[in-house]
């Protein structure tokens, strides 16, 4: 299975404005700079579809994008999902006001979408065990419904000593490793979410 097709759809600021939940979503939640837009640019081989910014935590809105997966099934040639592009966490030069409104919005969708089924929790590899991931990763396990799971996806590995690559894969055993400029994890990334959403 592979993507064949993956359009913007529309912002929105929070679930009450967000599109009907009439697809399966995955979430790419992540900390600002942590490559959200570069890997959604890879996954679905599209260079401009998600805009990433210079500027860490600029992108303030919740993206919806459509995307259409080619099968090998004669009976359903294709499939369709959705993919939402989360606000960066941490790093935000906004004003506190913004800020509360803003996680606020975001805490609305991640534990209301009734049609959100995975969380993907991009990680930058070379800073584990930063405070502010720890504290995504027990909430989404507190959020989790029984139909969602959470996918941790480190990026950045390539930047990585092998020893240290190697110690993130041993202390990870379920986590996918991703390095966008070298287009490795990416196939893993896909195939986790393929088979989780549609099955084998």
């Amino acid at each position: 299975m592979r993507i064949v097709e993956a359009n913007f759809m529309e912002s929105a600021q929070s679930i009450q404005d967000s599109p009907s939940p009439d697809k399966a979503e995955v979430a790419f939640l992540g900390r600002s700079n942590v490559g959200k837009s570069s890997l959604l640019n890879t996954l679905t081989n599209r260079k401009g579809l998600a805009k990433s910014s210079s500027t860490p935590g600029k992108t303030q809105l919740i993206n919806y994008f459509n995307i259409k997966f080619k099968t090998d099934k004669e009976a359903m040639p294709f499939l369709y999902a959705r993919f939402v592009d989360l606000p960066g966490f941490g790093y935000a030069k906004v004003s506190k006001s913004l800020k509360r409104d803003w996680n606020s919005n975001l805490t609305g969708y991640l534990e209301q979408r009734p049609c959100l089924q995975i969380f993907v929790h991009l990680i930058d590899s070379r800073h584990i065990g930063l405070e502010i991931d720890k504290n995504v990763d027990e909430f989404l396990k507190a959020t989790k419904r029984g139909d969602q799971i959470i996918i941790n996806a480190f990026t950045k590995i390539d930047k990585l000593k092998k020893n240290d690559l190697q110690k993130l894969k041993r202390n990870n055993p379920d986590g996918i490793f991703i390095s966008n400029l070298k287009k490795q994890g990416v196939i893993d990334l896909q195939n986790k979410i393929t088979e989780y959403l549609f099955g084998n």
